[in-house]
């Protein structure tokens, strides 16, 4: 199960890294909270170490140019699902949609602003 993030007045001890760990579809996973990135998105090689049957499942995309810091991301497809932020006090469950990008090397989910 995640290590839920401290309770109460004590979160500030929990900042060190915009990375942590969330549930997806009941797997834990990492996310990188990057409030400069315009979409969330993961890179399939990630996607396919923590989800074997995304293949399965996504949705297409068309006519979207995605760019990262130093070059063009290539979307594969977007997958719809729900991601879980656990915490004592209680969960956070949010209903997302994941671009999925054939060339992106993180090994988490980068967690955008839509």
């Amino acid at each position: 199960m995640c290590k839920a993030k401290p309770a109460g007045v004590k979160a500030y001890t929990a900042g060190a890294s915009c990375i942590t760990s969330i549930l997806i579809n009941d797997i834990e996973a990492r996310v990188n909270l990057d409030t400069g990135a315009f979409s969330t998105c993961v890179g399939k090689d990630y996607l396919q170490a923590i989800l074997p049957g995304w293949k399965n499942h996504p949705l297409p995309i068309e006519g979207v140019t995605f760019s990262s810091a130093s070059n063009n991301m290539y979307p594969l497809g977007i997958l719809d699902t729900n991601l879980v932020f656990p915490h004592p006090a209680g969960s956070v469950r949010m209903k997302t949609e994941i671009v999925v990008m054939d060339n992106c090397t993180s090994q988490h989910i980068i967690l955008g602003n839509y």
